[in-house]
């Protein structure tokens, strides 16, 4: 299975983000509309990266934490094929966001974040019905110096069926300790956005990823 990369629109404003994506498309496999994102734009970013993008897998990352099939339910209908929901939360809110995306034939995301025992909350996710398992380190945490590498080993080591994605300061310089643990998805943000020529690096990345999976 291919890796697939996603890019993640955090601090962009809406006109800038559906330009760059459109210079962009064809090195990126998912579009991320970053909680930030979401919080300045809402629901009209994410009807307008559907109308511009028909074609292009779109993450909508509500980190719902609550009212699990509501808020999903709005991030379906506006246009998003996955939806991110936090593993913290209640079992009953996780369930209710899968059997959301499953009546609309879509996916949920369980993001990782500041889960404190990942192996066996990541089985717990599996037996919830989440499609993808995301170990996420938040830019709090990475300016400590943390990383995801290890989170990932870990959740790597546990998963069964779930596709597993990984986020967090990730950039073309430190890829490859990454893509030895085949995550199904690899999640840049600032490290493609804020680069130097991020056009240069969205390419970069899309080829490293090409040749790994070819290798």
């Amino acid at each position: 299975m291919k890796t697939k990369l996603q890019i993640a629109l955090d601090d962009i404003t809406l006109n800038d983000a559906l330009l760059f994506i459109d210079q962009i498309q064809d090195s990126i496999d998912i579009v991320e509309l970053g909680t930030p994102f979401i919080m300045e734009y809402g629901m009209e970013a994410v009807r307008s990266f559907r109308k511009h993008f028909p074609d292009k897998e779109l993450l909508c990352d509500g980190k719902i934490m609550d009212a699990g099939r509501y808020e999903a339910q709005l991030f379906y209908e506006a246009g998003a094929d996955y939806v991110t929901v936090l593993a913290v939360t209640d079992n009953r809110t996780v369930a209710d966001v899968a059997a959301c995306a499953r009546a609309y034939g879509k996916k949920v995301v369980a993001d990782m974040i500041c889960v404190s025992d990942l192996r066996s909350r990541t089985v717990e996710m599996e037996m919830l019905g989440v499609d993808v398992a995301a170990v996420h380190t938040g830019v709090d945490q990475q300016a400590a110096g943390r990383t995801p590498l290890d989170d990932l080993k870990e959740i790597r080591s546990c998963v069964k069926r779930t596709e597993v994605a990984v986020a967090g300061g990730i950039n073309s310089a430190v890829l490859g300790e990454y893509l030895v643990y085949r995550p199904e998805i690899i999640i840049v943000g600032g490290g493609i956005i804020h680069a130097q020529d991020p056009v240069k690096e969205a390419e970069t990345l899309a080829a490293c990823i090409a040749r790994f999976t070819e290798g």
